[in-house]
C-alpha cells in the first residue's frame, strides 16, 4: 500500500497481486483527533497488505523539513497499528507530476482536487515497485 500523506489529505494507492502496478484507492482526511490512522490501519487489512510505503517529502536539497516529520510520525503510528513493516519512500516531485498528467488528460479542475492524492500516492508506490523489482529481464 503506497501513501501520500498531507495535511488535510492522505492518498492511498495499491498493486496488483504480482506487485508490478500501483492503482489509486482512496482518499483519507486528516482529523485532529488522528482518526485517519485507524481508517488507514481498516483499509491496510481489509486490502491483505503486506507493506506500508510512506511518501517522505523531502526538500529539494534532500533535507528534512515539517513535512518529512509528520510523514515519520504517520509511519510510526502505522507501524504501531498495523504491525506491517512501513518503508518511507522519497517522493519529490510526485505530487506535482500527478497534477501535471492529470492536466495533459485534460481533466476537470474539480475532479483533479478529488484525485490528485490518489494519483500522488499512485506514483510513489509504483517507484517504490519499479525499484523493488530491479531492471526489467
Amino acid at each position: 500500500m503506497g501513501i501520500d500523506p498531507g495535511t488535510r489529505r492522505i492518498g492511498v494507492a495499491v498493486s496488483d497481486e504480482l506487485g508490478m502496478l500501483a492503482r489509486g484507492v482512496a482518499t483519507v482526511a486528516v482529523t485532529e483527533d488522528g482518526a485517519e490512522i485507524g481508517e488507514l490501519a481498516d483499509l491496510a487489512r481489509g486490502l491483505d497488505v503486506e507493506r506500508v510505503v510512506v511518501g517522505l517529502p523531502l526538500h529539494m536539497n534532500g533535507s528534512e523539513g515539517e513535512r518529512a516529520q509528520a510523514a515519520r510520525q504517520l509511519a510510526e503510528a502505522l507501524t504501531s497499528r498495523t504491525g506491517l513493516p512501513v518503508i518511507l519512500w522519497d517522493e519529490r516531485l510526485t505530487t506535482k507530476g500527478a497534477e501535471r498528467m492529470l492536466i495533459a488528460a485534460d481533466l476537470p479542475r474539480a475532479r483533479r482536487r478529488r484525485i490528485i492524492d490518489q494519483q500522488a500516492a499512485q506514483w510513489i508506490l509504483q517507484s517504490y515497485l519499479d525499484q523493488w523489482r530491479g531492471p526489467a529481464r
